[in-house]
């Protein structure tokens, strides 16, 4: 595609890429565009899609026709420069379409997150001194109640495990693009307001039951979004670095194990998320059991 663009490196793993779109292309678009829209029109006195063009100019909405282009356009170019550069994106881009006039080439900027670079502390010696003082505070003497003793140790491995990611948090750097953080916190913070709704409170209600202003709570949402990312790029950099794979008859075992038809269809068709489920799971295991 005839597209020239500029490539600018901003903070936190994100980069803005400025694209000039030539109106001959932009024209060319709109052209085959309005062809497929007016095969579609209804006017009055003609056949479905067999008004002439000029008859048919009249009664299409021509910004309708350059949102349709553009939503051909877009994906393209987008995909194209992100392969030119080597981006590797990890979340939908912010897409501005900053000067769009008739006869004049078109400006877009796209504002991309990648994935980041991860700096691990030493985490086997964080996982082997955290089981070391778990092992001096765990007093629990086993008995002969055999529920209560498997109850125990389930919660003595899942608070074993909250206190590594904890400090996995703490001894790593790895830096979570705004872009990701702002999409999470809007869409996060719309889903809370609507429950505060349909229980019949107001967001002030809501807010003072919590003793917290707008300002906390977002912050607090994004501590908790932006912690929950981290963990992510942790997890799946240890998972690196130690080779940890997924077989792929770990997968069949997995899908064979869900017994409606439909529901294990479904699965099949997201494997690489499933894997990922996974990978992630034998990451948490290798790390309490170090």
């Amino acid at each position: 595609m005839d597209i020239k663009h500029t490539l600018k490196k901003l903070p936190k793993n994100t980069f803005e890429i400025s694209v000039t779109l030539p109106w001959k292309t932009i024209k060319k678009v709109y052209d085959e565009t309005f062809v497929k829209v007016v095969g579609e029109a209804e006017v009055e006195g003609f056949r479905k899609g067999k008004a002439p063009r000029e008859v048919a100019e009249k009664h299409i909405n021509k910004d309708a026709v350059y949102q349709k282009a553009i939503e051909t356009l877009v994906p393209k170019i987008y995909e194209e420069v992100v392969k030119k550069e080597d981006l590797k994106p990890v979340v939908s881009p912010k897409i501005e379409l900053t000067s769009a006039n008739e006869n004049e080439d078109w400006q877009i900027k796209f504002t991309v997150a990648v994935r980041p670079e991860v700096k691990l502390g030493d985490y086997k010696k964080v996982v082997s001194e955290l089981k070391s003082r778990h092992k001096k505070a765990d007093i629990w003497v086993p008995g002969k109640d055999k529920e209560k003793d498997q109850h125990h140790e389930a919660e003595s491995k899942q608070k074993l495990l909250n206190d590594i990611l904890t400090e996995l948090l703490k001894s790593s750097q790895v830096e979570i693009a705004d872009l990701i953080l702002e999409e999470e916190v809007n869409a996060r913070l719309t889903r809370l307001l609507d429950e505060i709704a349909k229980i019949g409170l107001t967001v002030e209600a809501y807010l003072k039951s919590k003793n917290m202003t707008m300002d906390v709570l977002k912050a607090q949402l994004r501590k908790e979004i932006e912690d929950t990312h981290k963990l992510e790029f942790i997890l799946n950099e240890i998972a690196d670095k130690e080779q940890i794979q997924v077989d792929p008859k770990e997968l069949e075992k997995l899908f064979a194990g869900i017994t409606d038809q439909a529901e294990r269809t479904a699965a099949q068709q997201n494997g690489y998320f499933y894997a990922a489920l996974l990978r992630k799971q034998k990451t948490l295991d290798f790390l309490t059991t170090l």
